[in-house]
């Protein structure tokens, strides 16, 4: 029988779910948008109904454990998600405890931004790395590290807060109010907040044309030097000075073997490479400077593999074998049980 895992990736924007192979494929997927501002309650019905419809997708298969990719704060050892400030309401909830009570399986808790890294790292563009850096530019920057082996977890789990280190002392403020620091003036935010100064309404700018005139975000300035617009390719540059920097940082911090870029700037990689690279040759000490950088290559699943990859690739050999025959039946009801109420409701 194929190995497979239920994997969740819950975002304050969109709660995903997919049933994923050992090789990695997602074979069955849904996804909704997350009611985050209703408390852990609301949002964990919503994760159990998820499943009935990933799982509907695909009955003859049945998974043998749960992986979830949250957002941190959280303790991953623990199985408790702390105080996300994307989540209303969530302080200490014993995710992974709550939801192995209710479906009887085995669930593997992690830091969204360490499940997609894992994913790279087992799946990806990082197979065959001992050591790697996940960095993601999106609406902010997060990632997670593979040192010797092993997710880099730290004290509570909270090591690796990779956008927060500080990179400048000029810029706005990150999220937590803090200035200069990696998010605040890289990320896709940042980039769309410097495009958005830099225009105005009805100019006749491309970057406004493509947003519409309201607010030019980091993929309309990428979209925009695709085309050729000299005022997103300027854009670009600046953006790409601020990741060498922060990227020099990381290969001095972790060495690793590869650096992976992921996130939605990421689709612009290729118009930073050049910038970024040259800007991490004339910072880096020589012994990093052929470290790797690539564009990650599981894009907006990476999280969702490397959530079921805590339960398919972990160091428990969690599969088939280990479950007794009344294990099985017990965890076949409580999926059932759980599917019927989905259709009855």
């Amino acid at each position: 029988m194929k190995k497979v895992a239920l994997a969740f990736d819950l975002g304050g924007t969109e709660l995903r779910a997919a049933l994923v192979s050992d090789e990695g494929s997602l074979l069955s997927f849904s996804v909704v948008p997350t009611h985050a501002a209703e408390g852990p309650a609301a949002v964990i019905q919503q994760i159990e109904l998820l499943a009935a419809a990933v799982l509907a997708q695909t009955p003859d298969l049945f998974p043998v454990g749960i992986g979830v990719g949250a957002p941190g704060p959280l303790d991953p050892e623990a199985g408790i998600v702390i105080a996300p400030p994307t989540l209303a309401g969530w302080y200490e909830v014993p995710l992974a405890d709550i939801l192995s009570n209710r479906f009887q399986l085995p669930v593997r808790l992690e830091n969204d931004a360490n499940a997609a890294a894992l994913g790279e790292w087992r799946y990806g563009a990082g197979r065959g790395a001992r050591s790697m850096v996940f960095v993601t530019v999106s609406t902010g920057i997060g990632g997670g590290v593979i040192a010797d082996g092993r997710i880099l977890h730290g004290r509570r789990g909270l090591a690796a807060e990779i956008g927060h280190m500080t990179i400048t002392n000029e810029g706005e403020r990150c999220f937590w109010g803090a200035i200069g620091c990696f998010e605040a003036v890289a990320s896709g935010t940042a980039l769309g907040r410097r495009a958005t100064a830099r225009t105005r309404q009805s100019d006749g700018s491309t970057l406004r044309e493509l947003s519409a005139d309201a607010d030019v975000t980091g993929r309309h300035v990428v979209e925009a030097a695709r085309k050729g617009d000299a005022q997103a390719l300027e854009l670009l540059n600046a953006e790409a000075r601020w990741l060498g920097i922060g990227f020099t940082n990381l290969l001095h911090l972790y060495s690793p073997d590869i650096l992976v870029m992921g996130g939605g700037i990421s689709h612009g990689f290729d118009l930073l490479r050049d910038a970024m690279t040259a800007t991490v040759h004339d910072r880096a000490m020589p012994a990093y400077r052929d470290v790797p950088i690539v564009p990650a290559q599981l894009g907006r699943h990476a999280g969702l593999i490397g959530a079921a990859s805590l339960i398919l690739r972990s160091e428990d050999k969690i599969g088939l074998g280990s479950l007794s025959p009344e294990d099985s039946d017990s965890r076949g009801a409580a999926i059932s049980a759980g599917k019927k109420e989905t259709s009855d409701g």
